[in-house]
């Protein structure tokens, strides 16, 4: 199994940029699809971007594309979420997720695909 932990978030304007990073621990990260989700205060948690085991394919929610960037670097364990023109509401607590099950181009986008789950970082835009 692997152990996620969260970072990067903080308390930005709108337009603002930030980068959330995903650091993995345990059992071989580049074996892994990663996804990352949201969840706002009284909402679901939703699907954000996901990346397959060596990169080469992305998936993102409408919501977000051509906004965000995910990324990871096999080397390092660790993936990451640019996020570029933020806007208030994509205000959230960010979790990164990881899964084994599909396959290597495979871009899971619901949250019951994934088994194992970071703790979350808080993303703040204010307006």
């Amino acid at each position: 199994q692997v152990q996620l932990v969260e970072s990067g978030g903080d308390l930005v304007q709108t337009g603002d940029s930030l980068r959330l990073s995903c650091a993995a621990s345990g059992d071989a990260f580049s074996s892994y699809t990663v996804g990352w989700f949201r969840q706002a205060p009284g909402k679901e948690r939703e699907f954000v971007a996901s990346i397959s085991r060596k990169g080469g394919f992305q998936a993102y929610a409408d919501s977000v594309k051509g906004r965000f960037a995910i990324s990871r670097d096999n080397a390092k364990d660790t993936a990451y979420l640019r996020m570029n023109m933020l806007k208030p509401e994509d205000t959230a607590t960010y979790y990164c997720a990881s899964e084994r099950k599909s396959a290597f181009y495979a871009n899971p986008t619901t949250a019951d695909q994934y088994d194992y789950w970071g703790q979350g970082t808080q993303v703040t835009v204010s307006s």
